[in-house]
């Protein structure tokens, strides 16, 4: 199975609901690594490597996101797989 790297923005009411704490679980859970931090601008963003079919399942996971989250849209830009990630982290913004 092909590694590939998906760059996403989740846009919506999407901070304030623990989108990144989840998002983190169903990462680790589908063996995907990259990270995951708040925007200034309200929204979160992603970064997610992996096997093809478990960064999808992760992807389809953010359409919904966790309970109390509105998502309006997910913007998936495919980037070159570079495997620079040995986990799954939360970003911290400073802003």
């Amino acid at each position: 199975m092909a590694k590939v790297r998906k760059h996403v923005i989740i846009k919506g009411f999407v901070q304030g609901v623990w989108f990144r704490a989840t998002t983190q679980e169903q990462a680790l859970a589908h063996h995907v690594t990259g990270w995951v931090k708040n925007t200034n601008d309200g929204n979160v963003e992603a970064v997610f490597e992996g096997e093809a079919d478990d960064v999808e399942k992760v992807i389809q996971w953010c359409h919904q996101g966790p309970s109390g989250a509105h998502v309006k849209d997910v913007e998936v830009e495919t980037e070159e797989y570079k495997g620079e990630y040995s986990t799954f982290s939360i970003k911290r913004s400073y802003w």
